[in-house]
């Protein structure tokens, strides 16, 4: 489900490109710095890697010459760049709806409904958010990945944040990299907790079945904190925080710790109603389609402001629908939300 972090080795099917040209000239100050760091510091809305790639490439010139990334520059230097960069026009733009939340020139944020699925992949070749963004923005075309720098689960709901220029990628990127970005989730687990807790576990590919994530002792570290907010007859309602973004790392910890997901087929099996429950709940637990995962708060410094920027809404109306058959045979206690 959660956040992940996307590099230009994980675009995807990307075949066309576009002339970036631009000519700087090396501040004193940066007198003696290595070319890939000076031109960082001189062109900030491309990333250190893709200039140094540029500069192994041939791409960039120094007074008419082409030099290494470690070589130095000095004060009065001339550095041109002349490249390409690659596009994507092997996703297309579909006009599909998309819940916006706030957007400026520089981001987007956006409520992303279960059912939807971030970017195209094997089995989702469109119909996807990332074809919803090329739709209402076109210029996220020259964006990697259309802007996106992390990605919710099909099945989660809620915020998800989207660069609409390089610059704003870059920022954004670097956040999520030195966690930085704040993400906060509502789930309905299973079991019993009295407390709330931290879950250190590192998570990589099953070693067996390839579509799962799991605990593994060689996995990437992984981190989430947890926090009871209401119990229920055989259920809990958390707060989540995530210091690191895994894929499926909220399901994959919380079903470590024996405590899966409401409705996560993959991780915590069929339904389990509470002995003695109603029939409405017995019947909203078993008819739920998804995991009751959703992410409701976001808290990021604006890439272009540096300003910190808060975002939460209200939980999904699935989620808060099933909520409320639990509240109504009786809450066993609750928390500070």
């Amino acid at each position: 489900m959660v956040f992940t972090a996307f590099w230009m080795s994980d675009w995807f099917l990307m075949t066309n490109t576009t002339n970036v040209r631009r000519s700087v000239e090396v501040d004193p100050a940066l007198s003696g710095a290595r070319l890939d760091q000076a031109l960082a510091a001189l062109l900030p809305e491309f990333s250190r890697s893709r200039l140094q790639q540029w500069i192994e490439c041939g791409q960039v010139r120094v007074n008419d010459a082409t030099r290494r990334c470690r070589d130095r520059v000095w004060g009065g230097d001339r550095i041109q760049l002349d490249a390409r960069l690659v596009i994507s026009d092997a996703c297309a733009a579909q006009n599909i709806a998309l819940d916006l939340v706030y957007e400026d020139a520089h981001l987007l944020v956006i409520n992303k409904p279960a059912g939807l699925v971030v970017h195209p992949a094997a089995g989702n070749p469109d119909g996807t958010l990332q074809n919803a963004l090329l739709h209402h923005a076109p210029d996220l075309a020259t964006i990697p990945r259309a802007g996106i720098v992390h990605r919710l689960d099909k099945d989660t709901t809620g915020l998800l944040v989207v660069a609409r220029t390089l610059a704003a990628h870059k920022s954004l990127v670097e956040q999520l990299q030195s966690r930085k970005v704040h993400r906060e989730y509502r789930a309905l687990v299973v079991g019993e907790l009295v407390a709330g807790g931290r879950i250190e576990a590192p998570v990589g590919r099953h070693p067996t079945q390839r579509t799962r994530m799991a605990v593994v002792p060689h996995g990437r570290p992984a981190v989430t904190h947890y926090r009871v907010l209401e119990r229920y007859a055989g259920h809990v309602l958390l707060g989540i925080e995530l210091e690191t973004g895994r894929t499926h790392q909220i399901r994959v910890h919380m079903a470590h710790l024996h405590h899966p997901l409401v409705g996560d087929r993959t991780y915590g099996g069929r339904p389990r109603p509470p002995r003695g429950g109603s029939f409405g709940l017995t019947a909203g637990l078993q008819s739920f389609p998804r995991q009751a995962l959703h992410a409701i708060r976001l808290e990021l410094a604006h890439p272009a402001t540096g300003s910190q920027m808060v975002w939460e809404i209200p939980m999904a109306t699935d989620m808060l629908e099933l909520l409320d058959l639990f509240r109504q045979e009786g809450t066993l206690g609750t928390n500070p939300a």
